[in-house]
């Protein structure tokens, strides 16, 4: 339980170091992401995004049980 907090607190110290360059990737503006944009009214649906969250997330999962 330690492990997982210390490992959990240092990545996102870790992200919040990095957030200036973080912003400049196109994270959320990929191919497959889905923005409806209408006066009055915006619609933002990520799935490119997420997918490539889920796989990410999914492999590291993986390393860190192995």
């Amino acid at each position: 339980m330690r492990r997982t907090l210390i490992i959990l607190g240092s990545i996102i110290i870790l992200i919040g170091l990095l957030w200036p360059w973080l912003s400049k990737l196109p994270i959320g503006r990929l191919p497959g992401d889905i923005v409806v944009d209408r006066p009055g009214f915006r619609f933002f649906l990520p799935v490119t995004t997420m997918l490539i969250a889920s796989v990410v997330l999914s492999l590291l999962l993986w390393l860190f049980r192995k």
